[in-house]
């Protein structure tokens, strides 16, 4: 198992919706995050920075062709629209990332 770190900003005028949408999100796509060996996935708000904080266990062999299958989901593709709009990437994050990787730098079972 993997634990799984990112962080991204939210503008602050999308937080309500932002909200919103992870109150109800769509069953097809809680499916295939399952689907793609996601587990315990949980996403924090960070007052007023406007930052959320994803964490989630991954529980597969092969992440990027995990990653890869959840990206080429067509209802995944229709969520990310509706929820991208509400998202600010960080400037530092690196080439190819939307949501920007986080280093564990501790963990305790």
């Amino acid at each position: 198992m993997q634990r799984i770190g990112m962080v991204i900003g939210v503008k602050p005028e999308q937080i309500e919706e932002y909200k919103r949408l992870h109150a109800a999100v769509w069953p097809e796509v809680l499916a295939r995050i399952s689907a793609c060996n996601i587990k315990n996935y949980s996403i924090f708000l960070k007052e007023p920075e406007n930052l959320l904080f994803s964490f989630f266990e991954y529980h597969g062999t092969d992440y990027a062709a995990d990653m890869a299958k959840m990206a080429a989901d067509p209802k995944t593709q229709e969520w990310w629209a509706v929820c991208m709009p509400c998202q600010a990437p960080l400037e530092t994050r690196k080439e190819g990332e939307w949501w920007a990787g986080m280093e564990e730098v501790f963990f305790h079972a």
